[in-house]
């Protein structure tokens, strides 16, 4: 008798740990911007420079979903799938357009600290069209990857963002996802990295968020998703 091979399917709650921390930046940082003085460039430079890495992430996440999950999505999900990924990969054009209009404006205000109400505002509009995105995606998105998508096939999400972001990016992504990560699912993400990686990162990567945090937001510990 053939034996049967059963694959694991998909763990999504890294998913939502992602979320959480999209959730909470780009919900922090109109707010960041704004508060900056006319003329301070000094704190531009430190504002701008953690949106750029906030929007990386926001820009692999997306982009990952793209070549990995839709096409596995509707190659299986079936009429499901196809109703619901097509308004998925239209709203990523439009996260797309926003996420342009930020980077657009960055630089100049990043130089000059002037101009900020218009890249706060691009920043509103890239957070209201994200928030819609995220919640359809819990919704609609997650219940099929569990059903349709393997654990394997799942992490190769994961391994796209991961090449893709420059490595001495990784303990501030980590400590950003640990501020209000499942512990459970860090200890999961934390589980493909090396021994030495699993040991430290627990350690440094908070302490980094916390610092970065301080000098972006004012305080070390910044408002969370429930709060």
């Amino acid at each position: 008798m053939k034996q049967v091979t059963v694959q694991p399917m998909a763990d999504v709650r890294d998913m939502y740990t992602a979320h959480t921390l999209m959730r909470r930046e780009f919900r922090l940082l109109p707010r960041a911007v704004r508060d900056v003085a006319p003329g301070n460039t000094r704190q531009t430079a430190i504002v701008a420079a953690h949106a750029q890495k906030v929007c990386l992430i926001l820009h692999l996440h997306h982009k990952g979903e793209d070549l990995v999950l839709w096409p596995l999505l509707l190659e299986r999900g079936g009429e499901r799938a196809a109703a619901i990924v097509p308004t998925m990969e239209e709203q990523h054009h439009g996260i797309e357009a926003a996420l342009h209009d930020v980077n657009e404006l960055l630089p100049t205000w990043q130089s000059t600290a002037q101009g900020g109400e218009n890249l706060a505002t691009a920043f509103d509009v890239l957070l209201d069209r994200l928030l819609e995105h995220m919640t359809m995606e819990e919704q609609e998105i997650l219940p099929l990857a569990e059903k349709f998508v393997t654990a394997a096939e799942w992490d190769k999400l994961g391994e796209h963002g991961l090449a893709a972001t420059p490595k001495k990016a990784l303990p501030l992504s980590l400590g950003m996802m640990m501020y209000e990560g499942d512990p459970d699912v860090i200890k999961e993400i934390l589980s493909h990295a090396p021994l030495v990686a699993r040991l430290i990162m627990p350690i440094v990567a908070p302490r980094i968020y916390a610092s970065q945090a301080k000098r972006v937001y004012g305080t070390p510990t910044p408002p969370r998703c429930g709060a």
